[in-house]
């Protein structure tokens, strides 16, 4: 993953798994405060009321700033912490798992319920959507026809998507680009315009990529 990108979770989803009889049911939802998270959690506990155990972690923040988890009544840090040890190897932000345990009669061990409710994770995070964010600024570009090929060539070496194009006597093109190279897409468009083309940067933004769309937060 690009350094200066982070992994959100943008759709949530869950998965299932079954360990000797006992049902594992974890759902991944996209919070941004431990409000939410909290929220979320006390969601699920109130659909899976009648389960044995509702475990749960979650992380917040660009750095992961903010972590919890929970091992509703499961052995010490055989539920919980195993659950947000998954979120953060796979450097998952702004995030919240609840793993559902409908108690299947049998005993699985410290070393067994880690590995259950660690899969189970894996199993919920497979079924969301998950991308990067990135810092960057937006960009509204003017320039004449004759610019607008140089302009189209430098972004797509790039690999800057276009978010917007306004046709009329010039072109208006609206990007928005990653901050680390907010310094070299204004030179190279200079350079390739002779200075023609009109820059005006805005604000800073937060955007990710979603299949060939630009999504700004």
């Amino acid at each position: 993953m690009n350094e200066h990108a982070y992994k959100v979770v943008y759709r949530g989803g869950s998965g299932e798994i079954e360990e000797k009889k006992s049902r594992f049911i974890a759902t991944v939802c996209p919070v941004n405060t431990e409000e939410e998270a909290t929220a979320f959690i006390a969601e699920m506990k109130k659909k899976y009321w009648d389960a044995r155990h509702n475990c749960s972690a979650f992380v917040i923040g660009r750095n992961q700033e903010l972590t919890r988890c929970n091992d509703d009544g499961e052995p010490s840090k055989t539920a919980g912490r195993p659950m947000l040890d998954v979120l953060l190897k796979e450097d998952i932000h702004n995030a919240a798992v609840v793993v559902t345990r409908y108690f299947g009669g049998t005993l699985l061990g410290t070393g067994g319920l880690v590995r259950a409710y660690q899969k189970s994770v894996q199993a919920g995070l497979s079924n969301c959507r998950i991308i990067e964010k990135r810092s960057g600024k937006l960009l509204v570009i003017g320039t004449d026809y004759t610019g607008m090929g140089k302009i189209q060539y430098l972004l797509g070496n790039e690999d800057i998507l276009i978010v917007d194009t306004n046709y009329a006597e010039t072109v208006g093109l609206k990007t928005v680009v990653p901050d680390e190279k907010c310094a070299a897409v204004e030179k190279g468009i200079i350079d390739a315009t002779g200075g023609q083309a009109q820059l005006v940067w805005g604000d800073k933004v937060e955007f990710a990529r979603i299949g060939k769309e630009i999504k700004i937060f």
